[in-house]
């Protein structure tokens, strides 16, 4: 019999501007598991629209990783640090990186959103993303459910209807 290992903490890594796909590709060539969550997005230029995908958190990808072991994360073209306190990396939360990669499975329309930390917390009981928990907001004519990364004090917002919705207590 084998001991199952719990699989490695996620971080945020810090990256530099319109490098995060590259560097992401170049993480996977070295063997780390990496999330980068992008939205479509359309953008107007004089002579036509094209529709981008542009990642949700601007500057930043997500990578497992053994912090006894980040030199080679740290190496890699377009990495500027790993996000924490100080000089202290420190890891995510799991439920967080979870919701965010509901999000971007569902299909459901997702876009950057201000960062929101008061306001109604409620759990999603029906649709694509049961199960998950964020902030409601309603922008025009449409509930959107809002999910935050608290250290990088960064949140998603994608379109729900308002019957999935259930209010959890305070």
């Amino acid at each position: 019999m084998y001991a199952a290992t719990k699989p490695l903490p996620w971080f945020a890594l810090r990256v530099r501007a319109r490098s995060a796909k590259t560097t992401a590709t170049l993480l996977g060539h070295k063997g780390y598991e990496w999330f980068l969550p992008l939205y479509k997005s359309k953008r107007r230029w004089s002579d036509r629209v094209k529709e981008l995908e542009l990642p949700l958190f601007p500057g930043y990808l997500f990578c497992r990783l053994d912090l006894d072991n980040r030199l080679p994360v740290l190496q890699t073209p377009g990495v500027v640090n790993i996000v924490g306190i100080g000089k202290t990396p420190i890891p995510l939360e799991d439920e967080e990186i979870s919701a965010i990669q509901c999000i971007v499975k569902s299909g459901l329309s997702a876009q950057p959103w201000p960062f929101l930390q008061l306001g109604q917390q409620v759990r999603i009981d029906r649709g694509p993303l049961s199960g998950l928990e964020g902030i409601v907001v309603h922008l025009k004519s449409q509930h959107r459910l809002v999910v935050s990364i608290k250290l990088l004090e960064r949140s998603v917002a994608v379109e729900i209807e308002a019957g999935w919705v259930m209010a959890l207590r305070p």
